[in-house]
């Protein structure tokens, strides 16, 4: 008996340290994975949530993460807070074209904010979706990083884009992204829930 019982607990116990470092500070979803932690501008970022996008239901289009400074699941506070904000977007298609990704960011960021930002950001939008300008294909990358006093600066396969340092249109950037009209999926998935 003394020996099945023994036996039992040494099974469990190498059975957690064989799961541990393969779960340990990551995050993984649509075979994706994301640090639970990172080291952005000199501040450490956690994982706030990830979220993801399908079309037609099943084509598997992104998955995104964002990390934050001070992480919470309200909106808002993402929309608004002046502190670091880092978003990681993997692409899982080929189906991206650099047509379609700045058709469709025109079209979101301008569908999930007031009409009065929009008009006023109007160029930066347009400046913004000009630096999609490569398809994308599984394993690629884009990278949006927000710093106080700086900006939003894109990260586009690897490559920096450029910094549009208006507060506001990075406020319309997270709205488009966590706000009451973005997208279900990548909504809920990077307010945690």
């Amino acid at each position: 008996m003394l020996r099945a019982v023994l036996t039992a607990v040494l099974a469990v116990a190498i059975m957690g340290l064989a799961l541990t470092p393969a779960t340990a500070g990551e995050v993984e979803v649509l075979g994706v994975k994301f640090a639970t932690e990172k080291e952005v501008a000199g501040r450490i970022l956690k994982l706030n949530g990830v979220g993801y996008r399908k079309a037609f239901g099943f084509i598997k289009v992104y998955v995104v993460g964002l990390y934050l400074e001070n992480p919470t699941g309200d909106p808002e506070e993402i929309i608004n807070s002046e502190q670091v904000k880092h978003m990681v977007t993997h692409y899982l298609t080929g189906k991206a074209t650099a047509k379609k990704l700045k058709a469709g960011f025109i079209e979101e960021i301008t569908g999930c904010n007031p009409p009065e930002q929009v008009a006023r950001q109007k160029a930066n939008i347009d400046l913004y979706a000009s630096w999609l300008d490569k398809d994308m294909k599984p394993g690629l990358t884009s990278v949006s990083t927000y710093v106080p006093g700086k900006g939003l600066t894109l990260e586009y396969q690897g490559q920096i884009k450029g910094t549009i340092a208006d507060p506001e249109f990075a406020r319309m950037y997270y709205r488009y992204n966590v706000g009451p009209k973005a997208r279900k999926t990548v909504r809920q998935g990077l307010l945690g829930k």
